[in-house]
Parts: structure tokens; C-alpha cells; sequence
């Protein structure tokens, strides 16, 4: 397996991954087993992110096994509902003892894997090294996970360490900022 930026060639495969995981094509059951992910991301907006240097993924010999998008919250031009209610929120959100606000920090997600590969380290490696490439920009990752995503938090909070920092309500749903630090 090998992990690496995303490249504009990828934006189909990874735009598929991304379909099939998305909160809309998931029954409720398969929402609570396996997680799933929020937002549209077509080929087009994968393909400038990629081109940005925002999107990580794993490539199994050319068939892309997940992805992990890591953006700068100020870059976002037209941030979905469940972002913006977090950049709202950055004043009340706590990190190290100080508001979100005044921290450097990046968008972490969203973050995909596919069924095949689940449970075989993909996330881990994905989020390894979305930390170490966060590094350089910030001090801290940034994720939301909406309340009722059991399986997203087992892996970031309860698998990953990420901290949680409080709650928010977007568009009529809760969710829970968390984040890791990049040192």
C-alpha cells in the first residue's frame, strides 16, 4: 500500500469511494456498522483539492483504498453546513486551554476507506500521516463527527486520541468537534 497526496488523475475514483460511503447512500444500519461521510465532493472539487495538495490517499496498485482530506478552514469558499457551524463555533470550542479560534489548525476529513480495506490499518496510516503533513501549517487537526456516528468516533477518538473539544448544533444536527495535535 503506499500513501501519498492525491493526484487530479484519482479525482473519479476517489469521487466513487466517496459516493458510495456518503451519508445519502447508506441505510441506517449500514450508517451505524461502518460510519459514513457528509458533503459533496464531485470530480471537480476533487480534483482542485487534489491540485491543492488537500486530499491524501492510499493506493493499492492503483486502486485508490481511501482518502483523507486535510484543508484550511479559512480557504473554504463555500463551506457545507456542519463546517461553517464549526468555524461559528471557534470561540467556544477549547483547545489546550485556549478558544479554537486562536490556534492554528486544519479541516481534518472528511476521511474515507473502503469496505474491502477496512480493518487493516488504512485509517491509522491515513491519519498518521495527515498529521505529519499538517505539521508544517498547523498546530492542530480538526474533525467533526455527528452524534449517532459510533463508528467514526471509536476510530478518531477512542482508536486515534484525538481530544474532544465540545459540541455544536448545524442545520439541526449535533456534532462533536475533536482534534490531535500536529507535534
Amino acid at each position: 500500500m503506499e500513501y501519498r497526496y492525491a493526484s487530479e488523475a484519482d479525482a473519479p475514483a476517489m469521487a466513487e469511494l466517496f459516493a458510495a460511503n456518503h451519508h445519502d447512500a447508506l441505510t441506517e444500519r449500514q450508517r451505524a456498522e461502518q460510519g459514513f461521510v457528509q458533503g459533496r465532493f464531485d470530480v471537480g472539487v476533487l480534483r482542485a483539492m487534489a491540485g491543492a495538495r488537500e486530499l491524501l490517499v492510499a493506493d493499492d496498485a492503483g486502486r485508490i483504498a481511501g482518502l483523507l482530506a486535510l484543508s484550511a478552514p479559512e480557504a473554504l469558499a463555500d463551506p457545507s453546513p456542519p463546517v461553517a457551524g464549526l468555524l461559528q463555533a471557534q470561540e467556544a470550542l477549547e483547545w489546550q486551554g485556549h478558544p479554537l479560534a486562536e490556534a492554528r489548525w486544519l479541516l481534518y476529513g472528511p476521511v474515507v476507506v473502503a469496505a474491502a480495506y477496512r480493518g487493516r490499518g488504512v485509517a491509522r496510516a491515513l491519519f498518521t500521516m495527515g498529521v505529519a503533513a499538517a505539521s508544517e501549517r498547523a498546530e492542530a487537526v480538526v474533525a467533526f463527527i455527528e452524534a449517532g456516528n459510533v463508528p467514526s468516533w471509536k476510530v478518531h477518538v477512542d482508536g486515534f486520541g484525538m481530544v474532544p473539544l465540545g459540541d455544536y448544533v448545524a442545520g439541526g444536527r449535533t456534532y462533536s468537534a475533536v482534534a490531535a495535535p500536529t507535534f
